[in-house]
Protein backbone atom coordinates (compact mmCIF):
# COMPACT_ATOMS: atom_id res chain seq x y z
CA UNK A 1 0.00 0.00 0.00
CA UNK A 2 1.49 3.70 -1.09
CA UNK A 3 2.39 5.56 1.82
CA UNK A 4 -0.43 8.84 1.26
CA UNK A 5 2.74 11.20 2.45
CA UNK A 6 3.32 13.58 -0.17
CA UNK A 7 6.29 14.98 1.63
CA UNK A 8 4.75 18.34 2.64
CA UNK A 9 4.34 17.66 6.35
CA UNK A 10 2.65 20.98 7.35
CA UNK A 11 -0.06 20.78 10.20
CA UNK A 12 -2.86 22.06 11.54
CA UNK A 13 -2.42 23.66 14.95
CA UNK A 14 -5.95 22.69 16.17
CA UNK A 15 -5.98 18.79 15.16
CA UNK A 16 -2.70 18.00 14.77
CA UNK A 17 -3.39 16.82 10.98
CA UNK A 18 -1.40 17.20 8.20
CA UNK A 19 -2.86 19.45 5.90
CA UNK A 20 -0.92 17.59 2.98
CA UNK A 21 -1.97 13.63 3.55
CA UNK A 22 -4.44 14.08 6.45
CA UNK A 23 -2.07 11.88 9.20
CA UNK A 24 -1.05 12.86 12.57
CA UNK A 25 2.36 12.66 13.63
CA UNK A 26 1.50 9.84 15.35
CA UNK A 27 0.04 7.83 12.53
CA UNK A 28 3.07 8.81 9.95
CA UNK A 29 5.54 7.25 12.92
CA UNK A 30 2.48 3.97 13.35
CA UNK A 31 2.79 3.82 9.51
CA UNK A 32 6.37 2.83 9.38
CA UNK A 33 6.34 0.75 12.30
CA UNK A 34 3.04 -1.49 12.51
CA UNK A 35 1.64 -2.37 8.71
CA UNK A 36 -1.26 -3.43 10.58
CA UNK A 37 -2.66 0.14 10.96
CA UNK A 38 -2.28 1.44 7.78
CA UNK A 39 -5.60 0.74 6.17
CA UNK A 40 -7.54 2.20 9.19
CA UNK A 41 -5.28 5.10 8.72
CA UNK A 42 -6.02 5.64 5.18
CA UNK A 43 -9.66 5.09 5.80
CA UNK A 44 -9.75 7.98 8.24
CA UNK A 45 -7.92 10.27 5.73
CA UNK A 46 -9.96 11.93 2.87
CA UNK A 47 -12.78 12.79 5.64
CA UNK A 48 -9.98 15.13 7.55
CA UNK A 49 -9.13 16.37 4.70
CA UNK A 50 -12.87 17.22 3.76
CA UNK A 51 -13.02 18.48 7.33
CA UNK A 52 -10.08 21.01 7.43
CA UNK A 53 -10.94 22.02 3.70
CA UNK A 54 -14.61 23.05 5.12
CA UNK A 55 -12.57 25.10 7.77
CA UNK A 56 -10.81 26.96 4.98
CA UNK A 57 -7.33 24.99 4.89
CA UNK A 58 -5.82 25.07 1.89
CA UNK A 59 -5.26 20.97 1.89
CA UNK A 60 -3.46 18.13 -0.13
CA UNK A 61 -0.90 19.21 -2.51
CA UNK A 62 -2.45 22.94 -2.08
CA UNK A 63 -0.58 23.01 1.54
CA UNK A 64 2.70 23.78 0.19
CA UNK A 65 4.25 26.74 1.57
CA UNK A 66 2.10 26.87 4.86
CA UNK A 67 4.10 25.49 7.44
Amino acid sequence: MDRPCVKICAYDDTSGWCLACGMSKPERKAWKRVPGYREAIRAALPARLDAMAREGHAVGAAARGRR
